[in-house]
Parts: C-alpha cells; structure tokens; sequence
C-alpha cells in the first residue's frame, strides 16, 4: 500500500482544484492511504472527503498569525504537525506550494519521493519537478494533472468534486426552510465577495455591490426567483451593501454559516452568481449552474472546471486584463474597468441561458 501526501496551503478554489488528482490516486491505488495538507480555512472541507483518509492542518500564514499571539502555542502546533506527519512515513508527497519550505518539510520527514514545481528554483528539495514560470493559457487543473505524470499515475476525464456531512446539508436545509426559500421558485445564491486570498486586495475582484442589487431586483422581478446572499465573515459588510440597496426582499446568509453549510446552501441553488473565488468552485464541484464575473485572473487559469455551457464566465475585453500573471497583481490604474464594463444586462442574459 503506498502512502501519498498532498501539500496545498492555498485557498478553497486551489483546494478544489487538487481533488482530480486525489480521485486519480484512488483510482490507480484503491487501498492507499491519502493524507492532506492544508491551512486551518478550508480544512472543514477536506475532514469530510470520503477519500482523504487524514487532514493535517495548519499552513505557514496560520502558524505566524497564532504566534503573534502566543509564540509558544505556535511552536507546539508547528512541532506536533510535523511530528504527526513524521510518524505517517508518506512514500510520496505531491507538493503544490510553489517554493520550497513544504518540500523541505517533507524531505525532512523522511518522505523519499516528492514531487512538484520548480517556481523561480524554489524546488530544490523537490526528487521529481516541472519547471514553470506560472499558469498560463489552460487551467489549473490541467497543471496539477501534469503532477501525476511524474509518478505513472494515470488521470481520465479530470473532474472536480466536493462532499460534505450529512449533518450540514440538513442544518442548511433546515436554515432555507425557515427563510422561506423552499418551494417551485428558483433559488439563486449571490456571493457579492470572494477572494480571501488576495487579502486587502480583494476588493479588485468584486463586482461593484449596487450592481448585484440590481440584478437581485430583475431575477426577482422576471423571472420570479428567491434571492439568497451567501459570504463567509469578512464578506458581511458587502452582502449589507447589497441588502440594503434592493428592493425586492432577499435573504442574507452572509457570515451566518459555517464552510460545510455554505457548501450545502449553494447545493440548493439553482444557479449561483459570484465573483471570481471560493463559492464558484464549490458550486461547480457539485455540478451547481453557475455565472462568474471575472476582472483581473484569467478564466481560462482559474474559471469554472471543466468548461461547460452549465457555467458561464463573464469578462470584459479592456486591453489591460488580465493583470494578475505569474502569481503577481500588479495594482488597477484603469479604475476597474474590467469590472465596471460588464452591465446587469450581461449578467442577468446570462442567468437566464444557464437557466433554460
């Protein structure tokens, strides 16, 4: 039985992104043993997995936050990480970190093949690497595939996919009944933020708040839909611009759920409209007919997988997009005008033909 590590320390859509290559492994290796690695985000997403047999979690931007707290707790949780990992004796670890602490780590622990991409010589620790200089022109996806190359593990028809428990689908369940969004009409989730990752910049990525209003208003107005806002806790304060700007009733869900039930939420939907990030590749994970608004990131690199009619990508055709290339934004002089240049009429047109 081979022992096989995944290394991701990014985000849910990067998280997302690796599950091809988790099923790929089952399916060469139906009795080997999966262990993941991710940050202490997405980690309610990954304990759920019927194919991940162990989550380890914490990634280097989780152990700086908690030591700027208590330096001690930190290094207790660093040192019982890799102690945990250590004590696995992983035979293979796959590392899609991009620079070379995790692959050092690994080595560390005794892991004798790891394999990964060599970003900028970052993959000296690395046994089997793919040089890049980043994603370009194809998907994600399609690069972390290219991984299980280097092991002779063969991938069919990538596909991503995502499961949760069985108790956060009812509690979600349970959470639309009560708000009333049960019923003949179409439920449409709104995820008015997105992009966790980018920090302070995330505000780049955003569709502006009084355009999701207006959209809200026309899908309740035209075409008779119930609207849901969905959003993690740092999302609430831009669902509550929207609330506040429409004026149809709607329901706000933001920040009012955990990760598992917002999962759950968008598998209720009958399509969800949102920004680049997160919520987009949940809801593609589970087959949910979507519409994204692209502005800065390529969506032929990080849009919905696999491309389909089910889900369309919007974006505008200013001469300056995509502006964040080799894992690098450069900042927005053109006033967000990839953003801006896609109208409520785009988006609602789009809707109603993934609707049909």
């Amino acid at each position: 039985m081979k022992k096989f590590l995944l290394i991701n320390p990014f985000g849910i859509g990067d998280v997302l992104f690796t599950t091809p290559v988790i099923k790929a492994i089952k399916d060469a290796a139906p009795d080997s043993f999966i262990g993941y690695w991710c940050n202490e985000r997405v980690a309610p997403l990954l304990k759920n997995f019927p194919l991940i047999d162990k989550v380890f979690v914490y990634n280097r931007g989780d152990i700086k936050r908690i030591a700027a707290k208590n330096k001690f707790k930190a290094a207790g949780l660093w040192m019982g990480l890799f102690a945990g990992i250590k004590k696995e004796r992983f035979d293979i670890a796959f590392d899609f970190s991009l620079e070379h602490r995790y692959s050092f780590l690994a080595q560390s622990a005794g892991i004798p093949k790891r394999i990964g991409f060599n970003f900028k010589g970052r993959g000296k620790f690395l046994t089997d690497a793919i040089n890049i200089h980043g994603y370009a022109d194809r998907h994600v996806v399609e690069y972390y595939v290219d991984l299980l190359k280097l092991s002779g593990i063969p991938v069919t028809e990538p596909k991503m996919f995502l499961s949760f428990s069985e108790d956060a689908f009812s509690r979600a369940k349970n959470l639309l009944r009560q708000h009333g969004l049960e019923g003949s009409a179409p439920v449409i989730g709104i995820s008015p933020g997105g992009g966790a990752s980018w920090g302070k910049d995330a505000e780049y990525k955003h569709w502006p708040a009084e355009n999701f209003a207006s959209l809200a208003d026309r899908l309740s107005e035209e075409l008779g839909a119930k609207i849901v806002l969905v959003g993690a806790g740092d999302e609430v304060e831009i669902a509550g611009q929207v609330e506040k700007t429409v004026k149809m009733p709607l329901v706000n869900l933001a920040g009012k759920t955990s990760l598992e039930e917002l999962c759950a939420v968008i598998k209720n939907c009958a399509v969800l409209v949102t920004n680049d990030g997160g919520p987009l590749h949940i809801a593609v994970a589970q087959g949910v007919k979507t519409v994204s608004i692209f502005g800065p990131v390529d969506e032929k690199v990080y849009g919905p997988f696999p491309v389909s009619d089910f889900y369309r990508a919007l974006k505008s055709t200013v001469a300056c997009r995509p502006c964040y290339k080799n894992f690098r934004f450069s900042g927005c002089n053109n006033n967000r005008a990839c953003l801006t240049g896609i109208s409520v009429d785009e988006v609602f047109e789009a809707v109603t033909k993934v609707m049909t």
